[in-house]
Formats: structure tokens, sequence, C-alpha cells
């Protein structure tokens, strides 16, 4: 019986997903030239960690400049 629970504790700590720190490097850049990084940390899986990342890159024209953000974990 001990050896059933403890095979079973294995397996189950096995398929346990693992948080981790991952930084999230954002680049904007106006009119083609680079203004300015921020990052910031997630604390999450990789998967989940790098969507909500790369979600954050956007696109915006103001007065016919086009202002990018590029986001990516690093």
């Amino acid at each position: 019986m001990k050896k059933v629970l403890a095979v079973a504790a294995f397996a189950a700590f096995g398929l346990m997903s693992c948080k981790k720190d991952y930084t999230c490097e954002c680049t904007t850049t106006s009119a083609g030239v680079s203004s300015g990084t921020t990052s910031i940390t997630i604390n999450d899986t990789k998967k989940k960690a790098t969507e909500a990342c790369e979600g954050s890159s956007s696109s915006s024209t103001v007065f016919g400049v086009v202002i990018e953000s590029s986001c990516a974990i690093k």
C-alpha cells in the first residue's frame, strides 16, 4: 500500500505545472527608431507567460507616425 501511495504521489507531482518567473521585455519603436525598453516579471508556466507577454505587443498610428511595441520572453 505504501508503494502505491508513493508512486501515486510521484506521478501527481510530475503532472503539476511548474510556475516560474519569466521576464517579458517590450521594445517600443517610433518611426523606426527605438524609443525605449521596459520589462516586467510574469510568474506562470512558460506557455502562459509567453502568451501573456506576446499579447502585450501593439501597434498604433498617431499623427501619421507608427508606434510599435514588440514584446518577448527573455
